[in-house]
């Protein structure tokens, strides 16, 4: 068991990197097992992610270098500087990891049913593995080039996946090179970036890097390009384009996984903020940059879904005004970042809801999508005008739709509450006026949710649904935990934030550890 925790950074790549060869091969001999072999990868990668976060939240980063010495855990004999691929695992990493894992999980297992009448689908379940894999590997490297690597995978298998589903009118498609375009071009932006902090430095590992940082003229070249470009594939106002479409076109179990995706963008975004520029940065403008995009995605994203007829586009545009909190958290705590006073007295705090609501909105959207594709699943429909009365025979999806869109809308006592009333009490004391454009976006959210409850689950059965039946357990299954964390997330919150979240904060913050890890010791 040692043995297998010292190499479970590897492991949680290599799992489902591994299983995504296998699944081509096993679905010649035996089609219908794809999804319960992908379903059992997917849960032994969560089981090691839990182990590993046990493991980092109790004695700290830990740091797995790729061909190195014993263990992969020292850098080889003789090497007095990080030259290998080194995985640097911190609070803030294995929070990232564990989204991704629970979510992945979940979405596989929630496919079991809804994919099975679909054709090619252990190209879907290939696909899925591969983006899982990249996310993991964005989330726990060390290494910025290794970075890109993970984020073109991450693209790649993404195009595939949202335009999976084919329709008679192309949409998927049109979504899915939308979403290409937009990822070509953020990748040769990063790239670039990349080339100039190599160029500079000589090196690839982010602790040397921070290290060596001058924020010459090149260095700040390089920030905006990251920060546009992981701002873009995060979903963020202006730059949001791509995220209507891309989520409402590919199937609801990946629409789930593409919202976890475009979070490990926006961690890689703070990741390079706080670890790479900390000290050099003149936080005070970058955070208000911040906080400014946070306020328009969350100002356009809920007005854009209010007027939305299709069900899971007005979902799309939510996940662009959720995300706006996050910035807006860890915006208002890097912009009082060189105020001692003012970080101790809210600035932490705020970055503390802002992580919070990453993963409260992995949760509470990842259900809210479920329940979009359970609807879509037994009414072949996305079109909130041509439903009705559908809770009377889906009850179950119902249930489930309201822990959702109560959780997304702030009402205690559900995770969405605890996460946003974080970020009002926080932002107030740095700027009134944000935190009350904050409490009426939440406002226009429920008014968006009420009219999603109003036209698809009451009122009479329409003729055409009366012999409409819940969907499959599996699906069932997926969205009953989403629902029990949502719960047990809004009840204990204090427990979250103690254990997960405020460590995962001072990992950010904490600069000097990032670098002294990694190279402290050589």
């Amino acid at each position: 068991m040692n043995g297998i925790l010292m190499h479970a950074p590897a492991l949680v790549i290599a799992l489902p990197l591994l299983a995504a060869f296998v699944t081509p091969i096993l679905g010649r001999f035996n089609y219908k097992k794809i999804s319960w072999f992908v379903s059992a990868v997917f849960g032994v990668t969560l089981l090691l992610t839990l182990l590993m976060a046990g493991q980092i939240l109790t004695n700290g980063t830990i740091v797995y270098v790729f061909g190195g010495g014993e263990a992969g855990l020292a850098l080889p004999s003789g090497y007095t500087f990080p030259i290998r691929i080194i995985f640097q695992i911190d609070a803030m990493g294995i929070f990232m990891a564990l989204i991704t894992a629970v979510i992945s999980f979940l979405a596989a297992v929630y496919s079991i049913s809804y994919m099975e009448d679909y054709s090619g689908v252990d190209k879907y379940y290939t696909l899925l593995l591969l983006l899982a894999t990249s996310m993991f590997g964005m989330e726990l490297t060390g290494d910025i080039f290794n970075f890109f690597v993970f984020f073109e995978i991450s693209s790649i298998s993404s195009v595939a996946l949202i335009s999976f589903r084919s329709t008679f009118n192309g949409e998927p498609a049109e979504a899915a090179i939308k979403y290409m375009v937009i990822s070509s071009i953020s990748a040769l932006m990063v790239l670039f970036a990349i080339g100039l902090f190599y160029g500079q430095y000589g090196t690839l590992n982010m602790a040397a890097i921070a290290s060596f940082m001058q924020f010459t003229k090149l260095d700040k070249m390089a920030l905006i390009l990251f920060l546009t470009m992981l701002a873009m594939k995060s979903g963020a106002v202006p730059m949001h384009m791509w995220t209507p479409d891309a989520y409402s076109e590919a199937p609801s179990a990946i629409t789930v996984v593409l919202v976890a995706t475009s979070q490990a963008s926006l961690y890689a975004l703070f990741r390079i903020i706080f670890s790479l520029y900390n000290v050099t940065l003149n936080t005070v403008t970058v955070g208000w940059i911040l906080i400014i995009l946070g306020v328009l995605s969350m100002f356009i994203g809920v007005t854009m879904a209010v007027i939305q007829k299709d069900i899971k586009r007005l979902m799309a545009y939510h996940s662009i005004s959720q995300t706006g909190y996050m910035l807006l958290g860890v915006g208002v705590g890097l912009a009082v970042l060189a105020n001692p006073a003012a970080l101790a007295s809210y600035g932490i705090k705020a970055m503390e809801g802002g992580i919070f609501h990453i993963i409260n909105n992995a949760l509470y959207k990842g259900l809210l999508f479920l329940t979009a594709g359970a609807l879509f699943y037994r009414t072949g429909t996305r079109d909130l005008n041509k439903m009705g009365g559908l809770a009377h025979n889906m009850s179950y999806t119902t249930l489930f739709y309201i822990i959702g869109a109560a959780a997304i809308a702030g009402i205690p006592p559900f995770n969405g509450f605890a996460s946003k009333l974080i970020i009002y009490e926080s932002v107030y004391q740095f700027n009134p006026l944000l935190a009350i454009i904050a409490m009426l976006v939440s406002i226009l959210t429920l008014a968006s949710f009420v009219k999603i409850f109003h036209s698809a689950f009451l009122g009479p059965q329409l003729e055409q649904y009366k012999s409409v039946q819940e969907v499959p357990k599996s699906m069932v299954f997926a969205m009953a935990v989403l629902s029990i964390i949502i719960i047990f997330f809004g009840l204990f919150p204090n427990l979250i934030v103690k254990y997960i979240v405020h460590p995962a904060v001072m990992a950010l913050i904490n600069q000097s550890h990032y670098t002294s890890t990694i190279l402290g010791g050589m």
